[in-house]
């Protein structure tokens, strides 16, 4: 239930941003529809004062009225239509800012359960969806205005038809309000269907070389043709419940229509209404349809768009990984690091102080562990037990985007961006910054060297132009030339060659001098470039001392790093 009111505050909220294009988009709109209301009456007048009478003169100037008519019907389409769009499309273009940023928040948590693929979906085809409504609403307006100019019309012509439009129009627009909410549940679980299937696309376009590696391709293929025929079938469902809909409303409309014209054509056989009234009433009747279906229309929008607010309200409503923290660290401070007591999932009670300007090595022998200790450094998470400190602060005062502007985590899992070498180098470098040091310490400009447009060449999507050693040096020289007073690095050379990892292990040190720099690995290298190594085993603290004196006297280290 909750979800469902935040839905409806996500189109509050996009309806609301739009007041000022929708009230023009609505009156235009409404012009429009009147003129077209008006243009049967203006005909049957004709008919009665300038035609059965021939009068050239009255004709002539109701040709000239019913120009002007035409003229405003078209001014008011053009220009209502116009307006109605651009609400739109600036309601989706906000909706899409505000999913992105949710996405991007530091405190995390609305990726949580949802591929990327589902969601890119959220972001632009439901804040499209949502975004709609506005133009939704600008026609329902203007198709209320309609029936009712068509109504008073009718009125005016024959009291019996008027009132058969009264009563049955409103009774036409509950009836496609109930139609409509089968539709708003397959909709919704179209959208979902849409946006698994974007999400596996994009799980396999991005291991395609994996898959080919493999000769998994048959398989790959089989998994998305299952997917996307599910989601072929949900948006199967949706279209017939649509046009099911859409079928049902237009066979009514059709029903409602000809007895409307079947009691005007009693009236005309009466002498209750002349030649000019029936031909008003004939040309209201096939009016009548349009702002009618208009309305039908925009109870369907409104179903698939109540479905897709409820998802962009499911994001925008996540709960994040973390929570609280005003305070900002020192940007002068001296980067000391500490944990005390620290317990969160298998990590148990770890204790732990990085000077500042230490280089740190440790050694996790648990994967799970290490993935743990490093979320909690970035704050990705709040630990159960004991907290971590930058300064004597601890984390959970700090707010997260301020405490990254000085704690920086490269975890081991390279994402590079489209662009250049240099362009994803600098990509959180401070202004100014000389990425030439932390390109030569990650032995980058080997890398480079390989190119014609030497840091200026592209790497592809997901830098798919590299080999995954390349892709860890371009990794490592980004979490280089950001700067940081605090580095941690996870597992930065696990596809690099020996003697590369040996220079990356003395380019670390010589760049990190007298900042402090963590680095979570097995490797012998960079570990022999440490002052102090830790060795973390079963959640807790084993050892530590440096690098040759555990090498030497600590069998379970030993086995872990030389293995």
């Amino acid at each position: 239930m909750g979800t469902e009111q935040s839905g409806h505050g996500v189109i509050r909220r996009a309806i609301a941003g739009q007041r000022r294009d929708l009230a023009l988009g609505s009156v235009l709109s409404s012009a429009h529809q009147t003129g077209e209301a008006l243009v049967p009456v203006l005909i049957g007048s004709i008919v009665d004062r300038a035609v059965a009478r021939p009068d050239g003169a009255a004709l002539a100037g109701w040709l000239v009225v019913l120009l002007g008519v035409y003229v405003v019907l078209s001014v008011g389409f053009r220009y209502g239509s116009q307006a109605g769009e651009r609400a739109a499309e600036q309601a989706a273009h906000r909706l899409r800012l505000d999913v992105v940023a949710r996405v991007l928040a530091p405190h995390g948590g609305a990726e949580t359960g949802r591929p990327p693929g589902a969601l890119v979906n959220v972001a632009t085809e439901d804040a499209r969806r949502v975004g709609a409504l506005n133009m939704a609403l600008t026609l329902a307006v203007a198709a209320v205005v309609g029936c009712v100019m068509g109504a008073v019309l009718l009125l005016r012509a024959s009291l019996p038809l008027g009132l058969l439009v009264l009563v049955g129009a409103p009774f036409l627009m509950v009836l496609g309000h109930l139609l409509s909410r089968p539709l708003e549940h397959r909709s919704e679980a179209e959208q979902e269907s849409a946006a698994h299937a974007s999400a596996v696309a994009a799980d396999l376009v991005a291991g395609v070389r994996v898959l080919k590696g493999l000769r998994s391709e048959r398989t790959a293929a089989d998994r998305y043709r299952r997917t996307s025929q599910a989601s072929l079938a949900a948006n199967l469902r949706a279209a017939r419940a649509e046009a099911l809909q859409h079928g049902l409303m237009l066979a009514l409309t059709g029903a409602f229509i000809a007895l409307v014209a079947l009691v005007g054509g009693r009236l005309v056989l009466n002498g209750s209404i002349g030649l000019g009234a029936l031909v008003s009433a004939v040309g209201l009747a096939l009016f009548l349809p349009g702002p009618i279906g208009m309305l039908a229309w925009a109870g369907a929008e409104f179903a698939k768009g109540r479905a897709s607010a409820a998802r962009i309200a499911a994001v925008l409503a996540a709960p994040g990984e973390t929570s609280g923290g005003t305070a900002a660290p020192d940007d002068r401070g001296p980067g000391e690091l500490r944990l005390r007591g620290l317990g969160h999932e298998g990590l148990q009670a770890v204790d732990l102080h990085v000077r500042p300007g230490e280089h740190l090595g440790i050694v996790v022998t648990d994967s799970a562990d290490a993935s743990t200790l490093l979320r909690c450094l970035a704050r990705q998470c709040d630990p159960d037990r004991g907290h971590v400190e930058l300064d004597g602060t601890p984390f959970t005062e700090l707010a997260p985007e301020a405490l990254r502007s000085a704690l920086l985590v490269a975890e081991h899992d390279t994402q590079l961006f489209d662009g250049t070498l240099l362009a994803n180098v600098t990509a959180a470098a401070p202004p100014g910054c000389d990425p030439g040091p932390a390109m030569a310490a990650a032995a980058v400009d080997q890398v480079a060297a390989l190119f014609p447009a030497g840091v200026g060449s592209a790497v592809g999507e997901r830098g798919s132009s590299l080999s995954g050693g390349q892709r860890q040096r371009v990794a490592l020289a980004r979490a280089l030339a950001a700067e940081r007073s605090v580095l941690v690095v996870h597992d930065p050379t696990t596809a690099v060659d020996a003697a590369t990892e040996a220079r990356i292990a003395a380019g670390i040190r010589r760049v990190r001098a007298g900042r402090t720099t963590v680095l979570v690995t097995s490797s012998p290298a960079l570990l022999a470039a440490t002052d102090r190594v830790v060795l973390i085993d079963g959640g807790t603290v084993a050892a530590e001392a440096p690098h040759e004196d555990l090498v030497r006297g600590h069998s379970l280290y030993r086995a872990v790093v030389l293995s």
